[in-house]
């Protein structure tokens, strides 16, 4: 078979004008159980790795499934083209088969046809030993049960061949590809060459018309693109965000160009291709980097002698609360929504009166009763006030007035906290918010090192809280200096919807008040080390995420857990702070390795600044109440912006709010018309975008057709893929996937519309498209008892429908629909197009 990389003899531009694969068929269902399975994986996800906090990034397995169907011609045969397309995206049976499902012996025996079973599997019995001359003559299927003892394996000198026949046959009992695919490895996982080896045969024969001699996916792309525009296909994406599209159209072949106006998002698209798409020799020093910076690291800190104890033991996390004086009694009381420190340990946390001190005093206890356990479970912290028992009595005092929250003349919040300064890292005796070390979880020092340590917890000693104050002292001499080279944030937190949290809630007023002293040590530390290489900065943004004051104490797993868990700021009033030695895993964090050949580039900068021609375009834009990336990477960037290393050092270490496109209405529409004009403008009149869109809001759809229309482009097709589908969000009106737009070039030529004509073929459309979805849903019900769309789902597919008819016009009512696009809206308008959609 052939390997190498080559070209054939193809007719450049013979697919010119032929339409693309994904405007007439497209697996859609199939899609979104793979997107699922995909999103659902967590951190077992390709891209996952190089920082989870980047919540918006789509599934690997619907990029493919869309570059892969813009490439693609179709023919006069649709069926055999659909077979085709499921060979190459291994949703087959014989690729499920290859997809290592999880099917024993046993269960292929119960499920198969086979007169011979014994020519390809072997068996052992111990049974009744007048069973075995029946089974030596049994056929497939096989009963197993009713030979208790009875093992079936494969035999040893099956070819691989016959066994993924076999296997083959038994994924294809299984009544829906739910079933089926539920049992396999996801493709992503698997050797890819080996995945798609065997299908090559059947993808030539189909293409080979064309002069299509393809044996890798690499190839198949490569040539398809000579056919439809002369040359390697290349993918444009101005909204690359985590980088899930440019890498996996990188990874199929495409040449690509990846922008982003947040430097975050550019850092992490790099990533995708240069960290885990890189060559063996390069990861093989990336991971060489990772070991030297994690070992330096490790030196200073130990060196440092501030997370051993005079016994060796070395320090895993420690935990901190907030601590407030009661207005009532002025006791010092520290602040938790619940002491249970472990619930696998039955570990706690006891507050004891201290008369003297007037505070409480933390003892820590492992092996509490299950009563124990029961009272620990009542915090301090009860539905937002402070509640405490002192000498028999209960006292509450909401936190709000603690804080002094009170409304100003204009209406806003505002309160009697202190606004930390830019030198500050901790608080000032007389602050209402104190923070307090209550519990350290240590590694006994004969297991440090080991694969599974031996770790316990312990209340904080004078020893404990004597390191602490050399902690800050390390801060008192170095934060100045450390901030000026870069290593510790000196930015101030800029309020928005996402990020005014601190501020309001604590008084911190610069991005490094969220860090303990032990906590920005540690990322100092770092940073000194390993900063001028483009994998530490990558790996210090993952350090950051879960090593703040932000990351919540799980008692459940004994961890801490990541700020950005969800796509959204928050504040604790305990938290959990790693150590360096628990921080060890993250800076040598493994990636996964897919090497890519073609040529990409990353650049930073707005959608609308596009300066390269591309073929395609890809994107996943920003729309109305999207995750506000702009406001919540300060929290990245305030640390990273400072000498940056190449290439870093070519893009602006800034959010620049003002210029993202955000929110919705006037700015947003014409933001995004900017954007979607300049892609426009830079591809050819057979060159295709697919714009991938999710929102309830029959407003913004409104706005996405004066988008399209005023950027001169037609939807000319539309797939519902259920890319978040949840069995709790099916009890819900929550939206649980994507709308896969696709578009080209309007045609030119007038083609008045008017209401009159318009409302009848935009019905039609959309009830041609709920029919089908509804089919569907009937369909999957009487397999799966529960249908696959709820009616948040229909109504978006409608919306997609009447895009597809509305943006085929040029004047609608006699007005140009640019002008009309562009044309501000007053408030409380209601348009044609706000009518029919």
């Amino acid at each position: 078979m052939k390997t190498a990389r080559q070209t054939p003899k193809l007719q450049p531009h013979a697919l010119k004008d032929a339409p693309a694969l994904i405007e007439a068929v497209f697996p859609a269902q199939k899609v979104s159980f793979e997107a699922q399975r995909e999103r659902k994986a967590g951190s077992g996800q390709t891209l996952t790795a190089l920082g989870s906090y980047w919540k918006g990034r789509k599934p690997l397995i619907l990029v493919r499934a869309i570059v892969l169907g813009m490439l693609l011609p179709q023919t006069d045969d649709p069926e055999k083209d659909l077979e085709i397309f499921e060979q190459l995206m291994a949703f087959d049976d014989a690729g499920l088969a290859r997809r290592e499902p999880k099917l024993a012996p046993a269960d292929i025996a119960q499920r198969i046809d086979l007169d011979n079973p014994w020519a390809f599997f072997s068996f052992s019995f111990k049974g009744d030993p007048e069973d075995t001359e029946e089974i030596e003559s049994a056929r497939f299927p096989l009963d197993v049960d009713d030979y208790p003892g009875l093992r079936i394996l494969w035999r040893r000198d099956i070819a691989d061949e016959t066994r993924l026949e076999l296997l083959a046959k038994a994924v294809a009992t299984f009544s829906t590809y739910e079933e089926r695919a539920g049992l396999c490895r996801r493709p992503e996982e698997l050797d890819q060459e080996a995945l798609y080896a065997p299908i090559w045969p059947a993808v030539n024969a189909h293409l080979g018309h064309l002069g299509i001699e393809a044996y890798s996916n690499q190839q198949l792309v490569e040539q398809l693109g000579i056919l439809r525009y002369g040359h390697r296909p290349r993918v444009g994406d101005t909204f690359c965000g985590g980088g899930s599209i440019p890498f996996e159209a990188a990874r199929l072949g495409c040449d690509v160009d990846a922008s982003d106006l947040n430097p975050i998002a550019c850092m992490l698209t790099w990533g995708a291709l240069n960290i885990i798409g890189a060559p063996p020799e390069q990861r093989a020093k990336i991971e060489r980097t990772q070991q030297e910076v994690a070992h330096a690291v490790d030196r200073e800190i130990t060196a440092l002698g501030v997370e051993h104890d005079a016994h060796g033991n070395r320090a895993k996390a420690y935990l901190y609360c907030l601590e407030t004086r009661c207005p009532e009694t002025g006791w010092m009381v520290p602040l938790a929504p619940s002491w249970v420190i472990s619930q696998g340990r039955n570990a706690i946390a006891i507050l004891v009166p201290n008369e003297d001190l007037k505070r409480f005093d933390i003892t820590v206890k492992e092996g509490a009763s299950a009563e124990e356990m029961r009272k620990a479970e009542a915090g301090t912290v009860r539905n937002s006030i402070m509640v405490y028992e002192l000498s028999g009595r209960v006292y509450s005092t909401p936190i709000k007035t603690i804080r002094g929250e009170y409304r100003s003349q204009g209406g806003v919040s505002v309160n009697n906290l202190r606004l930390w300064g830019k030198t500050e890292f901790q608080p000032r005796s007389d602050d209402i918010f104190q923070e307090r070390l209550y519990c350290v979880q240590w590694i006994k020092n004969d297991t440090v090192g080991n694969a599974r340590p031996e770790v316990f917890f312990r209340s904080v000693t004078k020893e404990d809280l004597a390191r602490e104050k050399i902690v800050a002292g390390i801060l008192e001499r170095e934060l100045g200096a450390w901030q000026k080279a870069g290593f510790v944030s000196d930015m101030s937190i800029e309020t928005g919807k996402e990020n005014e949290g601190p501020i309001r809630t604590n008084g911190w007023s610069y991005w490094h008040h969220m860090f303990t002293p032990r906590q920005i040590l540690i990322h100092a530390t770092f940073l000194k080390h390993g900063g001028s290489h483009p994998i530490c900065r990558i790996i210090a943004a993952k350090m950051l995420d879960y090593c703040n004051k932000s990351s919540q104490w799980r008692p459940r797993g004994d961890y801490p857990e990541q700020l950005f868990s969800g796509p959204s700021m928050k504040t604790m009033f305990t938290w959990g702070a790693r150590t360096a030695y628990s921080l060890r895993e993250t800076m040598l964090a493994k990636f996964s390795a897919f090497e890519i050949r073609e040529r990409f580039t990353v650049r930073n900068g707005r959608a609308k600044d596009v300066r390269v021609q591309r073929d395609l375009f890809v994107t996943d834009p920003p729309y109305a109440d999207a995750v506000h990336y702009h406001e919540i990477t300060e929290f990245f960037i305030a640390w990273l912006r400072k000498n940056p290393p190449p290439p870093f050092d070519e893009w602006t270490w800034d959010s620049r709010r003002a210029l993202a496109i955000k929110g919705s209405g006037d700015d947003f529409r014409s933001g995004m018309v900017d954007a979607y004009r300049a892609m426009t403008e830079h591809m050819p009149d057979n060159g295709m975008q697919c714009v991938m869109f999710t929102h309830q809001d029959t407003g913004v759809w409104s706005d996405m057709v004066s988008i399209f229309w005023a950027a001169g482009l037609q939807v000319v097709g539309a797939w519902y893929i259920a890319t978040e589908t949840t069995s709790e969000l099916k009890k819900g009106g929550y939206v649980q996937g994507t709308v896969i737009l696709m578009l080209r070039k309007r045609p030119p030529g007038d083609r008045p519309g008017f209401k009159q004509r318009i409302l009848p073929e935009v019905r039609r459309e959309v009830d041609a498209q709920i029919e089908q979805m509804l089919h569907l849903n009937d369909e999957t019900e009487a397999k799966m008892g529960a249908p696959v769309f709820n009616d948040a789902d229909l109504q978006m597919a409608g919306y997609a429908a009447a895009l597809k008819v509305l943006t085929g016009y040029t004047t609608l009512g006699g007005e140009d629909v640019t002008a009309f696009a562009l044309r501000p809206r007053r408030k409380g308008e209601t348009t044609v197009v706000d009518e029919i959609v």
